[in-house]
């Protein structure tokens, strides 16, 4: 052990050493900045993004990719399939985390099914073989088939019938999980927004009865309706098919946009909404008041089922009720596309040439740019936004990890700034000229309004008080 211990001895830095931690942040008392020049994330951001940016020339491109490519979030490894990087990351864990609120508000367990599901599974529900090429499929040593799980309806039925006296007591019985997924596009394409290796949060509901699963049904739709309110996206819940999952009813929830995949017919009053393919006959007019319906494209970010015992039958998930006799689970399953709501974020709110996030789930809220290198304002200024940088983080320690400072002060402030906007970060603060004034006033760039304001120290941290993190 005292070996081992001493292996283990962290050695004394040098005064050297010392204050190069001393400018990162490693001191007692500071919250350790976070430099740009240290983050994974390509700091030459490429131009022109056209068709193709990915290496393959021709294949159908849209904003959303490209822009995530320019600006190092994503990095393609084969057709359909992606590294994420850091703040993609960081992203999709604030996006995660404001769907774990939202599912927990109305009564969600959270947990976790493998990714290899059984083909008994698959073929005792009729999927294995209605789902076509488009699930991956695999024999372990022992011939033993498996696929990789697009969805886990068979798996989690199965679950909750091997708990054995499972009571009405007990219900609603609402698990969720949020995983990766795998489906075998035919033509994988659109970066994010058509992938073969994606993550989903999938949600699977049982109650007692059509009654009570109806009711859970509008309950998880209101839930979905309060996260894209809450993201600030333009959403549309419209009627949609039931497909290969199954059930009696099912919505979607969709983003209108130019590259969507799926036809949407609107009425202009908001009393209908369906996906074209729900309707038999070429519908021209609203069914409840008679004005023309418009059509749009949508990227779906989310779906809905009222699957009845369609699963629940198979797997024999039972539960005892309060006449104490044997009764079938009445389901629902839910999905949200975490990766695609990403993706489709960005399609729909920014330009072609800067990114746009909702705020809540923006990988850093802030982005701090000192004076270039060797200008008049340069040490002064330096000083002077480092010091706001310090004091924001023990103002308010929920920003202290949202904040980027760009060190590279090689570059002009015009060139990071150029950067910051590309990058999405929603407010930029910038120690420019007028930073050597009494008192010194910095510019503070809110990205999503489109405005520049010009404060003093005491002014930023006040504004910046109002940002919200999930």
């Amino acid at each position: 052990m005292e070996a081992l211990l001493r292996s283990c001895r962290v050695p004394v830095l040098g005064a050297r050493h010392g204050g190069a931690r001393a400018r990162h942040g490693g001191t007692a008392g500071r919250a350790r900045r976070l430099l740009l020049s240290q983050l994974f994330q390509p700091l030459a951001l490429p131009t022109g993004g056209q068709a193709g940016s990915e290496g393959r020339p021709g294949e159908p491109s849209c904003r959303s990719q490209r822009l995530m490519l320019q600006a190092g979030l994503i990095h393609p490894t084969s057709p359909g399939c992606y590294c994420y990087l850091p703040p993609t990351v960081r992203a999709m864990e604030k996006l995660i985390k404001l769907m774990d609120q939202e599912m927990q508000a109305v009564g969600g367990q959270k947990l976790n099914l493998p990714s290899l599901c059984s083909a008994e599974l698959w073929r005792a529900s009729g999927r294995w073989d209605q789902m076509g090429p488009e699930l991956f499929r695999l024999l372990d040593r022992h011939k033993h088939g498996y696929c990789l799980g697009p969805t886990h309806e068979e798996l989690v039925t199965a679950l909750v019938a091997s708990q054995s006296g499972l009571s009405y007591k007990q219900l609603p019985l609402r698990l969720y999980q949020v995983t990766r997924k795998f489906r075998d596009e035919p033509k994988p394409r659109f970066g994010l927004l058509r992938s073969r290796e994606f993550y989903m949060k999938d949600m699977y509901t049982f109650d007692s009865s059509e009654e009570a699963a109806r009711r859970t049904y509008e309950q998880v739709c209101a839930a979905y309706c309060s996260l894209f309110t809450r993201l600030g996206l333009p959403f549309v819940k419209v009627r949609a098919a039931t497909g290969s999952i199954g059930g009696s009813t099912s919505h979607e929830f969709q983003l209108p946009a130019d590259i969507g995949e799926d036809r949407l017919l609107l009425c202009p009053q908001g009393h209908f909404a369906a996906n074209v393919e729900t309707l038999n006959t070429e519908q021209t007019s609203c069914p409840e008041c008679g004005e023309k319906l418009s059509e749009t494209k949508g990227i779906e970010v989310g779906h809905t089922f009222y699957l009845g015992t369609k699963y629940s039958s198979v797997a024999n998930a039972m539960f005892s009720s309060a006449e104490n006799r044997p009764q079938l689970a009445e389901m629902g399953c839910y999905g949200l596309g975490v990766t695609r709501i990403l993706a489709a974020s960005i399609e729909v709110l920014s330009s072609e040439d800067s990114i746009r996030w909702p705020s809540l789930i923006a990988p850093y809220q802030l982005c701090f740019i000192p004076p270039k290198r060797g200008s008049r304002e340069e040490e002064e200024g330096a000083a002077l936004l480092e010091q706001v940088y310090d004091e924001l983080a023990q103002a308010l320690p929920q920003l202290a990890g949202d904040a980027v400072l760009d060190d590279r002060s090689q570059l002009t402030i015009g060139k990071r700034l150029k950067d910051a906007q590309r990058l999405g970060y929603p407010y930029v603060v910038v120690a420019g000229k007028r930073v050597c004034e009494d008192p010194p006033v910095f510019e503070v760039w809110d990205q999503n309004a489109s405005k520049v304001l010009f404060l003093t120290k005491e002014g930023v941290i006040e504004l910046l008080s109002k940002v919200q993190v999930p």
